[in-house]
């Protein structure tokens, strides 16, 4: 697991209690930050696993 894997997924779990506390208080503000925490953090986890894949794949050549 590299580190944009572990950010990434980090942020993904950031923005899902973002978007849970801004359900619970009413902020729309909050649930939209949450939104957009999730979308940056599945970016770059989804990076981080395209760099795992292209790693795993120069080993094995």
């Amino acid at each position: 697991m590299n580190k944009d894997q572990v950010k990434g997924r980090a942020e993904e779990a950031k923005g899902h209690v973002k978007e849970a506390a801004g359900k619970v208080v009413g902020s729309e503000k909050l649930k939209a930050e949450g939104r957009g925490d999730q979308v940056a953090g599945k970016t770059q986890a989804t990076y981080g696993d395209a760099k795992e894949q292209v790693k795993d794949a120069l080993k094995r050549h």
